[in-house]
C-alpha cells in the first residue's frame, strides 16, 4: 500500500476517534495513538514528528494559562457571584437570561477568544442556570458554544485560528478591523436570531426571581482582575502583532502564583481539575497535520485554489469558504485550519479567498459538537458540571442555526473591498 494513503488512512482513523469517542475513550488517545503510530510504521520522522508538536507551542501556552485562570476563577467563587448577578438581572424572564448570557459571550469571545467563552464562561452559566432553578438549562449553555464560533473574528485575537489562517502575515488591527467587523456583526446577530428561534419552546420557562447574592472573596477579586488585565495584555499583543500564548501563560501563572502562594494545600486541588488533556489532543493534531504535508496534499490544494482564482476570485473565495467550514465538522476546525491556512500562505491567495477561508473555519464548527476545540473544551466543561448536550441534538440545531450564517457572513466578507 503506498505510504501516502496509509498516512490518509491512519489520519482519518485518528480524527474519527477524536470526533466519535468511541467507547468512551478520552479525544486526546485517539489524537495522539496516531501520531506516534504514524512514527513507528516510519511514515513519519520523529524529527518531522517533534517539527509538528513544537508548532503548536504558542497554543499550548495560550490554553495552559486560559485554564489556569478558569480553574481559580470557579475555585474561587468569581462564577457563583456572576451566576447570582446574571440571574438577578434577568428578572426571572428566561428570554432575558438567555440574551444576558449571549452578550457577555461577545465580549469575552471578542476580549478572550472563543476558547475562553468555552472555558471560562461555560461554569458561570451552569453556575446560573442552577441559581435561577431552570426546568431547562441546555438552552442556556448552548449559547456558550454558538457564540464561541459567531463572535470569533471581530478581532484578530478572539480565535486562535485566526492566527493559523494568516501566520506571520496577520493584518495590523486597524485593517482587520474594516475587514471583519461587518461580517462579524452578521454573523453574531444571525446566529442569536436562529439560536433563540430554535429556542423558543424551553424559554418560555420561568426562572427564579430572587437570589442571594455572594460575597466574593479576595481570590476571586484577583481572577477577576487578572481576567480583564488579560484581555487588555492580548489586545496589545494583537496590535504589535505578538502571538498571544506566551501573555496568556504569564498572566494565567501569575494568578495561580498569588492566589495559591498563601494557600500551597489548595495547589493540588486546582491542578488537577484543569483540562490537561487537550494538550496532547493539539499535540497528536500538530502530528498528523504535519504528515498529511508530506503526502502533497497542500501543495494540491495551492494549486487547485489559485487555478480556480484565475477563472474567477469571487467563485473561489465561495467555493474555499463553503468548504472548509463544512469541512471543520468532518475532521475539526484545527487540522483544517492548520491545512487551509498552509494552503492560503504558499502562494499568492487574494485577500477575499483568505477572508471566506478563516470565517469557514470560524464560523463552520456551529454545525456539529466535533468542530472545534473551543467546542470540544466546551463539551468537557459541561461534563464536569454534569450536563449533556447530545451529538444529535447539536447538529439538529447547527444545522439551522451554521448554514445560513455562513453564507451571509461570507456575502459580507466580499462586499468590504
Amino acid at each position: 500500500m503506498p505510504e501516502h494513503v496509509l498516512i490518509w488512512m491512519i489520519a482519518a482513523i485518528s480524527v474519527c476517534g477524536v470526533i466519535i469517542r468511541p467507547f468512551n475513550v478520552s479525544e486526546a488517545v485517539w489524537a495522539v495513538a496516531g501520531a506516534a503510530l504514524l512514527i513507528v510504521l516510519g511514515l513519519i520522522s520523529p524529527a518531522r514528528a517533534l517539527t509538528g508538536v513544537v508548532k503548536g507551542t504558542d497554543v499550548y501556552l495560550f490554553l495552559v494559562g486560559m485554564m489556569l485562570l478558569a480553574e481559580i476563577a470557579r475555585c474561587e467563587g468569581l462564577f457563583d457571584c456572576l451566576a447570582a448577578l446574571a440571574t438577578r438581572h434577568a428578572k426571572g424572564s428566561a428570554t432575558r437570561l438567555f440574551f444576558l448570557i449571549y452578550v457577555v459571550g461577545i465580549v469575552v469571545t471578542t476580549f478572550l477568544s472563543n476558547d475562553a467563552t468555552a472555558v471560562v464562561l461555560t461554569p458561570a452559566v451552569a453556575a446560573a442556570v442552577k441559581t435561577a432553578k431552570a426546568e431547562h438549562p441546555i438552552p442556556f449553555v448552548l449559547v456558550c458554544a454558538f457564540v464561541a464560533n459567531a463572535a470569533s473574528f471581530v478581532l484578530p485575537i478572539s480565535n486562535p485560528a485566526n492566527l493559523v489562517i494568516y501566520g506571520s502575515h496577520m493584518p495590523p488591527l486597524l485593517q482587520w478591523l474594516p475587514r471583519y467587523l461587518l461580517p462579524s456583526a452578521v454573523s453574531i446577530v444571525v446566529t442569536y436570531l436562529a439560536l433563540r428561534w430554535m429556542q423558543r419552546r424551553t424559554l418560555a420557562q420561568t426562572l427564579a426571581k430572587e437570589v442571594p447574592m455572594l460575597a466574593l472573596s479576595a481570590g476571586g477579586k484577583t481572577a477577576a482582575a487578572s481576567i480583564a488585565v488579560t484581555a487588555g495584555v492580548l489586545l496589545a499583543a494583537s496590535a504589535k502583532d505578538i502571538q498571544l500564548g506566551l501573555p496568556t501563560f504569564a498572566a494565567g501563572l501569575a494568578t495561580a502564583v498569588i492566589v495559591l502562594l498563601p494557600r500551597p494545600r489548595q495547589t493540588w486541588s486546582v491542578l488537577k481539575d484543569v483540562s490537561w488533556g487537550v494538550l496532547p489532543l493539539v499535540a497528536g493534531l500538530f502530528v498528523l497535520v504535519e504528515a498529511l504535508a508530506e503526502t502533497g496534499v497542500i501543495a494540491a490544494l495551492g494549486a487547485t485554489l489559485r487555478q480556480t482564482a484565475t477563472v474567477s476570485v469571487t467563485g473561489a473565495a465561495w467555493a474555499s469558504g463553503l468548504a472548509v467550514g463544512f469541512g471543520s465538522n468532518l475532521a475539526n476546525n484545527l487540522p483544517v485550519g492548520l491545512i487551509a491556512g498552509s494552503v492560503v500562505q504558499s502562494g499568492d491567495v487574494a485577500d477575499q479567498i483568505t477572508r471566506s477561508v478563516l470565517i469557514g473555519v470560524d464560523l463552520g464548527p456551529n454545525l456539529s459538537v466535533t468542530g472545534s476545540l473551543a467546542t470540544i473544551l466546551w463539551l468537557a466543561a459541561l461534563r464536569r458540571e454534569k450536563l449533556a448536550v447530545g451529538s444529535g441534538t447539536f447538529l439538529k440545531i447547527g444545522a439551522a442555526v451554521m448554514p445560513p450564517t455562513l453564507v451571509l457572513s461570507i456575502a459580507a466578507a466580499l462586499l468590504m473591498q
